[in-house]
């Protein structure tokens, strides 16, 4: 398909399956402003669809950069992306990526107004890190700081950035569902990274999984996982949380499948179906966090 007959291409190229990652951290932020008696709805619609649009952004921007690198050439094992597959000119895909950040910029201006230039610097980072995540002269994907931009700006950065905006200022329940709700997040790409080592490797896009190994990456993805669901109960244990937040370890079960993928096989089809489970799970973790946090 051409990039002139239609643009089914671009709900595959802004990657559905992996949306929880910048929905979730909103819930939650917000749940942290609801146990606080701080919610406000409006400010949380306006922070979630600037963290759905700045990944929106990221992910296309990912698809156009990774195709200019050759990372995703003819023997990738996920998905076709709309770079690559040429279903669409790549300089389309950047273009739409880069109207998505722009979007995210106009509606971050409604929200400087509201919590002033912290949410300035919040801004700028964010719309930094997604232009250099895989662009630039040191493109973080290309460099092992995927996961650390993940965690950081979908953990900690979106949740706190979330409940300040709400509440005038943080809380230690939300720095601890902050590092929950970030390690799940890099959760997702590791299983990404895992997939894709072999052709990463080649292309010289030097992952944390790259550059550790396979085993290492299933390692640190376990590790994510642990800390995802630990965090809560440590911070149940040291009062930052209360008690109903323990509600969100009801989503472990959710957990054995991709784990049981990523450790036990190479192969594309089950790997995608992981990362996909993986962002469910963070999903449903989140849900329940935000509900133990309203109970």
């Amino acid at each position: 398909m051409s990039a002139d007959k239609g643009s089914g291409w671009l709900l595959a190229a802004i990657r559905p399956r992996t949306l929880p990652a910048s929905l979730v951290p909103v819930l939650v932020g917000s749940a942290v402003a609801g146990h606080r008696g701080a919610f406000e709805s409006s400010i949380a619609a306006l922070a979630l669809l600037a963290a759905v649009l700045l990944q929106i952004g990221t992910n296309l921007l990912n698809d156009y950069g990774d195709h200019v690198r050759g990372a995703d050439g003819e023997d990738r094992i996920g998905p076709s992306r709309a770079s690559q597959s040429g279903a669409v000119d790549p300089r389309r895909v950047a273009l739409v990526g880069g109207a998505a950040l722009l979007g995210a910029a106009l509606v971050g201006g409604f929200l400087i107004v509201r919590g002033g230039w912290p949410v300035v610097w919040i801004g700028l980072g964010s719309l930094i890190a997604a232009v250099a995540y895989t662009a630039g002269p040191f493109p973080l994907a290309y460099n092992g700081l995927g996961e650390v931009f993940v965690f950081a700006f979908f953990g900690p950065v979106a949740v706190l950035g979330t409940e300040y905006l709400q509440a005038g200022d943080v809380s230690g329940a939300g720095v601890v569902s902050s590092v929950s709700i970030g390690a799940l997040a890099a959760a997702i790409l590791l299983v990404n990274n895992i997939r894709d080592v072999d052709g990463d490797a080649r292309a010289g896009k030097r992952t944390i999984v790259v550059r550790l190994g396979r085993d290492a990456g299933r390692k640190l993805y376990e590790t994510a996982l642990v800390a995802g669901f630990g965090a809560p109960l440590i911070g149940w244990m040291m009062g930052a949380l209360p008690a109903t937040a323990l509600l969100s370890l009801l989503a472990v079960p959710l957990a054995r499948p991709p784990i049981r993928a990523v450790l036990g096989t190479t192969e594309g089809p089950p790997l995608n179906e992981a990362l996909a489970s993986t962002a469910r799970l963070e999903l449903a973790f989140g849900v329940l966090l935000s509900a133990g946090l309203l109970l």
